[in-house]
């Protein structure tokens, strides 16, 4: 399992946008670099990127092998009403990288 770091606000206003970040500390490697005896470093990548709240996806991104180290995604959601705030990061192996998060609606 793959280091990750979220924010997400505890308590928000109901219809209001939010700031939700969301990190991963992963490698990318993109098969193209080599290690220390020059042999190259397979692709070892994260695939996709997805966050729900209220169990509907809200953002679905395709990652690709160009992406850099530790991709960081950054974007808003309108709340409605309490609810986790879930997210899932899965790699080209196929393992999934799991968080979430609870946002309180006022």
């Amino acid at each position: 399992m793959e280091s990750t770091r979220i924010k997400v606000p505890s308590i928000a206003k109901r219809g209001t946008a939010v700031e939700i970040r969301a990190m991963i500390m992963h490698p990318m490697e993109n098969g193209f670099n080599f290690d220390t005896q020059g042999a190259t470093i397979p692709v070892h990548i994260i695939t996709d990127f997805i966050c729900r709240y209220m169990d509907e996806d809200v953002v679905r991104v395709k990652l690709e092998p160009g992406l850099a180290a530790n991709p960081y995604f950054s974007f808003y959601l309108e709340v409605q009403q309490s609810s986790e705030v879930q997210f899932e990061w899965h790699d080209q192996d196929g393992r999934v990288t799991r968080e979430s998060a609870t946002i309180q609606v006022a």
